[in-house]
């Protein structure tokens, strides 16, 4: 709005700002303008804000130029004071922008978010011990100016100050005219180190204070004369350091000036709390002044919380050392603690009560860690951020300081120190700590034992004694003529390195028996042998050195690892040799058909057609259908159906005028089971589906295979179960079927039933449900087959005896005898030309035993020429002989007689 107009312009009419700053443009150049802000969001818009003072339009204005000398002081732990020179041109300023960098991190950070109208700011929220610069940027209407010039770096320190006040004034012996007292240094020196404690005492009851010493106590203990017997004193002491004397500390008790004659201790002083965790801490105090009586025994350290009334003893035991770690606490817990010094007469006075401590780890804790140098020194190191300038890294030992110049030497640096060893050994081992002063306790320990310390050492030899890294030791391989190479591989090798080669402590160099070569770009160092004989048993050693770095490498052929190269090598120069005739390239080998026909392969090379090529069993030759094409370079032998009858060696021959080559394969025990084994996978894939079969026995389920070895690997299950094969259940099989057959079957016997042949990495299965209708037609056929089978076995039989054609001279007998067999016992009747005839004096038969027949003709004449025949029969039928008689008279020539044959019988049906 126009001061005065009385009405209000909306700038920007048409998008709402997001910007908090807004350049207005065509005002009356020399009219005063006021101006209003109102916020808006989806719901609508604000009241407006407060009215700015009036302004006029000026073109006066430009950017601001950079501010001047930027310069940053300590202010506390955790921040800086900035201050800065204003630019040339200030008038019309806003204010002032100021930003942080950590030095290292290539990041400014802002510090605030308004511009400030001083120059002078203090930067906090900064990290302890670290080294910032800052630089501030001017800003007006117009914008920014450029970037001030950066500070120089300042480290987060708190800025320099007197000392705290000391505190825990103890009396620790008393002469009866004098009086050694302790205290403790000041929390916080300043910023400086601490130059000296003064003094002052004064009587119980009087007012003035009286100097005790007019130079500084530069220790925190101090003997103070001339005091009157049986007088009551008490004394406070002040710290002072560069800046000056700080306040000093509260008055102490009152301490009467008579003679100590106690035979137990005196009290320990100057107790000091480290390594405060979340659950312990260590405790470490000063022994006694007074020791009472006699020397010394131990500690006993004392504890409780706060608000607790019982004290609680954590070691039963006294401990000779002073230190003490107090463990189990109670986490987030403020506890005080004692010590009470033991001697012979019993526990002495106790030391002044510490001040609490929350047991607590404090953020950021951080603890001592080893490490080795560069150049292979092994070291302690702790980094500790809130470290001043007047802070003293204190190391130690069993917590005694460290002193041994000749064992150590300490490195400080700022905010990190180092403890160094300079020649480690056992004597090394034990627990080190280090305090540093000028903080909140700040402390940590290190035990450093057997296996940290040879870890360690390793480390220092490694960096002190380097190596030369390779990617593989001394190795050897026997090349295609016999020739051996040696060789060796480093990780990698300058054009200055060097290399011997040793043979039983013997150098070897260059030469046609020993060709050695060095590929440097790859690392690679190597040897050719040429002749490897019985001679070059021993050690082999390569020695490489490449600046500083060495290493070296070995191999020890002796015995029988020597004697495997010879043999490897010889073996190589005989094949070599061998390969310029007709060779086997591949020697025999074999391999199953998908029709389950075993070859026998190899293959050849450099022949030619005048070579000769055989095939042996067992020494002898094989004959062949037709003998192989050399030139195809295969040559193939078929085993059909293998069995064990084909077991045996199996020689190929190769031969012309340059050589003679043999390929043998022994075909048996492991070789034979795999062909069997393969045989196995290649017949499973053309297993069928298991089919039933009825026999007399029982029922037989079988599997039709191109091809069944009883030797092959194959399994009958019944419900999941294994069968093993026996009287009840019978495993089986020809040529090209496996079966199972189950005798007497019965309804236990009803199931699934899987038959699985194995071959190798895969097997294959077929299933068959034998229940239900499959089982009880099965069964039908079984049983009548059975019925059938011993209808069979027990019906009326002639057993031998019977020719079928008899020729008899007349007059002769003739008799017709054989054995009959039937159970029950047959009936036995004779027949002649299919009719019964009676018995007589010229015709006779016998049954004698059930078993013997006989017919008996008396004095044959041609009338007796004809058929005759035997009925055997019983309830399961039988079976009818004939036998043809032909008679001729005396006299006749004798008809030629045909080389007899037994008479066929002919079945009888049962009744």
């Amino acid at each position: 709005s126009m001061v005065g107009s009385g009405s209000w312009q909306r700038v920007n009419a048409q998008v709402a700002v997001k910007s908090p700053r807004y350049a207005v443009f065509d005002l009356a150049e020399g009219k005063p303008y006021v101006f209003r802000v109102l916020s808006a969001n989806k719901n609508g818009i604000s009241d407006p804000s407060e009215i700015t003072e009036p302004i006029q339009p000026q073109d006066t204005t430009v950017l601001p130029s950079a501010p001047g000398q930027v310069v940053a002081t300590r202010n506390t732990k955790t921040s800086v004071v900035v201050q800065w020179d204003k630019p040339k041109h200030e008038e019309d300023l806003y204010g002032y922008y100021i930003e942080y960098s950590m030095v290292g991190s290539n990041r400014w950070e802002p510090s605030n978010h308004k511009p400030i109208k001083y120059n002078r700011f203090v930067v906090h929220g900064l990290e302890t011990g670290e080294q910032y610069v800052f630089r501030v940027k001017a800003v007006n209407a117009m914008g920014l100016s450029e970037n001030s010039q950066e500070s120089e770096a300042v480290t987060v320190q708190a800025a320099l100050t007197c000392p705290s006040y000391p505190h825990g004034i103890t009396l620790l012996n008393c002469d009866g005219h004098s009086m050694t007292l302790g205290w403790k240094a000041p929390t916080y020196s300043g910023g400086s180190p601490i130059l000296g404690y003064y003094m002052d005492k004064r009587e119980a009851n009087h007012q003035n204070w009286h100097e005790v010493n007019s130079s500084l106590i530069t220790r925190t203990i101090y003997t103070v004369k001339d005091l009157t017997e049986d007088a009551f004193y008490e004394f406070k002491v002040a710290a002072a350091n560069l800046v000056g004397i700080g306040q000093p500390s509260d008055p102490s008790e009152h301490f009467k000036c008579k003679a100590w004659t106690m035979p137990e201790p005196g009290p320990a002083y100057d107790l000091m709390i480290c390594e405060v965790r979340n659950t312990s801490l260590v405790l470490l105090w000063k022994a006694p002044v007074y020791e009472g009586k006699s020397p010394i025994t131990g500690y006993l350290v004392d504890y409780k919380e706060v608000d607790a009334e019982d004290w609680i003893t954590a070691n039963e035991k006294p401990t000779s050392k002073r230190y003490f770690k107090v463990t189990d606490l109670h986490e987030g817990h403020t506890y005080v603690f004692k010590v009470r010094a033991v001697n012979d007469a019993g526990v002495g006075k106790s030391s002044e009560i510490s001040e609490p401590v929350l047991v607590e780890e404090r953020p950021g804790t951080k603890e001592i860690y080893s490490g080795v140098d560069d150049e292979g020194n092994i070291y302690l190191a702790f980094e500790c951020k809130e470290a001043t300038d007047a802070s003293h890294f204190a190391w130690g030992k069993s917590y005694e300081e460290i002193d041994d110049s000749h064992k150590f030497k300490i490195e400080t640096e700022g905010n990190h120190s180092k403890l160094y060893f300079k020649n480690p050994d056992k004597s090394d081992l034990g627990t080190y700590s280090i305090s540093v002063s000028d903080t909140d306790g700040i402390s940590s320990s290190f035990v450093m034992d057997d296996q940290e310390l040879e870890r360690l050492m390793a480390l220092s030899y490694e960096i002190k004694n380097p190596t030369i890294p390779l990617k593989s030791e001394l190795a050897y391989e026997v090349l295609d003529k016999g020739e051996v190479r040696f060789w060796i591989q480093a990780e990698s090798l300058s054009p200055d390195s060097t290399f011997r080669f040793v043979i039983n402590d013997k150098e070897v160099e260059n030469s046609e028996r020993h060709k050695i070569n060095c590929d440097r770009s790859n690392g690679i160092i190597e040897m050719v042998m040429e002749k490897f004989t019985i001679d070059n048993e021993g050690t082999y050693t390569v020695q490489i050195q490449d600046g500083k770095a060495k290493n070296q490498s070995s191999l020890v052929l002796i015995g029988d690892a020597f004697k495997g190269v010879l043999a490897e090598s010889e073996l190589q120069r005989k094949e070599y040799l061998r390969k310029q005739g007709p060779h086997f390239s591949k020697f025999l080998y074999w391999n199953v058909t998908e029709e389950c026909e075993v070859l026998l392969s190899c293959q050849v090379a450099n022949t030619k057609k005048e070579t000769d090529f055989k095939w042996y069993k067992d020494g002898s030759g094989v004959d062949v259908e037709e003998l192989p094409d050399l030139q195809k370079g295969e040559c193939h032998l078929s085993i059909p159906k293998l069995s064990r009858k084909d077991e045996g060696l199996y020689k190929a021959t190769l031969s012309d005028d340059r050589g003679h080559d043999v390929s043998s394969l022994e075909l048996s025990g492991k070789v034979y089971d795999d062909i069997i084994l393969a045989l196995s996978g290649m017949s499973g894939k053309s297993a069928s589906p298991l089919k039933i079969l009825c026999t007399e026995e029982g029922i037989r389920l079988q599997c039709f295979l191109k091809y069944y070895n009883e030797e092959m690997k194959v399994s009958w299950c019944h419900r999941e179960s294994k069968i093993s094969s026996g009287e009840k259940m019978k495993i089986g099989g020809g040529e090209d079927v496996a079966w199972l057959q189950i005798s007497e079957p019965n309804e236990k016997d009803k199931g699934n039933y899987t038959f699985e042949i194995f071959g190798g990495k895969e097997s294959y299965k077929r299933t068959l449900d034998l229940s239900g209708q499959a089982f009880d037609e099965a069964y039908e056929e079984f049983q009548r087959l059975k019925a059938a089978a011993f209808a069979e076995k027990n019906r009326g039989k002639v057993i031998g005896g019977l020719p079928d054609v008899v020729t008899i001279m007349d007059g002769k007998t003739l008799n017709l005898t054989c054995t009959v067999f039937g159970n029950p016992d047959p009936e036995v009747v004779w027949f002649k030309n299919d009719k019964a005839f009676e018995i007589d004096e010229h015709y006779a038969y016998s049954l004698e035993q059930g078993k013997y027949a006989s017919l008996t003709i008396k004095g044959v004449t041609s009338e007796d020429s004809g058929k005759y025949s035997i009925h055997v029969k019983n309830k399961y039928g039988g079976e009818t002989v004939d036998v043809t008689v032909s008679v001729y008279r005396h006299g006749e020539k004798m008809p030629e007689i045909k080389p007899g044959q037994l008479a066929k019988p002919r079945p009888i049906p049962p009744s």
